[in-house]
């Protein structure tokens, strides 16, 4: 057949090309002068060009657009998206690796990026990369975070936690915060805790104990592995003293039982809130967070039963109350009406710091704790009962194990005597000085 201009796009001829042409699923175009495959097609023998920001920002088809960078292409999908690919042979295998999205990504970090690849695929090095999961690139401060919420419900009041929050914000965060889990080791741990073992030691040894806490979960969760780098026995023990070795513990101030008298006269004197919540837990030898948090339902006659989710050692702990703990409940609640609280501002519990201020105001060496330091002493140099009792009257935990597991009552008939001797003992005060219960209520 004679090829003129005439024939030249004769269906005869059209047709077998076409054919030819879709077959093979290499079908070229030309758009925007940048050289295009289908989806489906390889870049085998397409003339790559150079891509610019002036064609790529533009809507382009569906297809990989190569550039004059080796194995640096662009892949367009079908939504408009557009992924800078590295395509390289390995094994005898074509595998494609990712870049980034245009055009968070620009054209020359994608050239930068692809570069690199291809020197080190011209030393032999390997290029696959084992992207993290997400969960191997959880940071420390976020999963501390998520630990502090879900244990949350089995601490005993909203401060325990912020004490949590507080020291890891303080000392953890700024050295190990934003590193993954599997990422903090030993020398990490020694950069927090080292410059406050030796002057902070008691803050320094509960720091140690969250971290671990926190990295031992990590652990069960399969976020990290080996030895946990807060562990203490076996492990930072044999490269930090032992705590108690380096600080004397120093015990809450408390006033001496034989000068207490003038104390209980000065609190007498106050009637406030204040007043009758600091008597009545001098009184009962109790913790401040328990007197603060006692409600009227915990009153049972004249036993006050302070439930397991008040107290420090999480069991419920009957209190007898004396005679002047009775009048000292009358008088509250006369003086400041109903309230689910038995000590109460406006029906609101008392702040931390209500007795504190109080007794700084009375004896400005005594604390609030240091009661209970008074009551114990008592009870060993000026009476006849015995430490079990007086441990028992604290609510202390039993350390023995074995002690603990035949130990099955409270004690509470002996207990009865006891508080009401201590209570005898701190009434002991001269005549003129005794508080008469009012007869009217103060008015508002």
């Amino acid at each position: 057949m004679t090829f003129t201009l005439e024939n030249l796009f004769s269906p005869q001829l059209v047709a077998p090309v076409h054919k030819v042409f879709s077959k093979t699923h290499h079908l070229v175009t030309v758009q925007s002068e940048i050289h295009q495959v289908a989806i489906e097609g390889t870049n085998e023998g397409i003339m790559p060009s150079t891509l610019t920001h002036a064609n790529v920002s533009r809507s382009l088809q569906a297809g990989r657009y190569f550039d004059t960078t080796p194995h640096l292409h662009l892949l367009v999908k079908a939504n408009g998206a557009k992924y800078w690919i590295y395509r390289y042979v390995e094994q005898g295998k074509r595998r494609d690796l990712g870049l980034g999205r245009y055009p968070q990504i620009s054209i020359a970090e994608a050239r930068t990026k692809a570069n690199d690849y291809n020197l080190k695929l011209s030393r032999g090095e390997p290029l696959r990369v084992v992207e993290p999961s997400p969960r191997q690139s959880i940071v420390f401060k976020d999963f501390a975070q998520e630990y502090i919420e879900l244990h949350r419900a089995e601490w005993r009041n909203e401060k325990h936690a912020s004490q949590w929050l507080n020291s890891l914000e303080s000392y953890a965060y700024p050295v190990i915060g934003d590193l993954t889990l599997d990422q903090i080791n030993t020398e990490h741990i020694l950069t927090i805790l080292q410059p406050i073992w030796l002057t902070k030691t008691e803050t320094a040894s509960r720091l140690r104990g969250r971290i671990e806490r926190v990295l031992a979960a990590a652990t069960t969760r399969q976020l990290r592995s080996g030895v946990n780098p807060a562990a203490w026995r076996g492990h930072l023990d044999t490269l930090l003293p032992k705590p108690s070795r380096i600080q004397r513990i120093v015990h809450h101030a408390a006033a001496h039982h034989r000068h207490i008298h003038s104390i209980i006269v000065a609190i007498c004197e106050k009637m406030c809130v204040s007043a009758f919540a600091l008597e009545f837990l001098i009184l009962t030898a109790a913790r401040t967070g328990e007197v603060l948090g006692a409600k009227w339902s915990e009153i049972q006659g004249d036993v006050w039963v302070i439930p397991a989710n008040r107290m420090k050692a999480n069991r419920e702990h009957r209190v007898p109350l004396s005679q002047r703990c009775l009048q000292v409940l009358s008088m509250a609640k006369y003086h400041l009406g109903e309230s689910e609280y038995i000590f109460h501002n406006g029906g609101r519990q008392l702040s931390n710091m209500a007795m504190s201020n109080l007794l700084k105001g009375i004896d400005p060496q005594c604390t609030v704790h240091g009661f209970r330091s008074t009551f114990r002493d008592w009870v060993a140099e000026e009476t006849s009962f015995s430490g079990e009792l007086a441990e028992m009257a604290l609510a202390h935990t039993i350390r023995n194990q074995v002690e603990a597991a035949y130990r099955r009552g409270d004690l509470l008939q002996r207990r009865r005597v006891l508080m009401e001797d201590w209570s005898s003992f701190l009434s002991n005060v001269p005549a003129e000085v005794v508080v008469a219960f009012p007869l009217e209520r103060r008015s508002a």
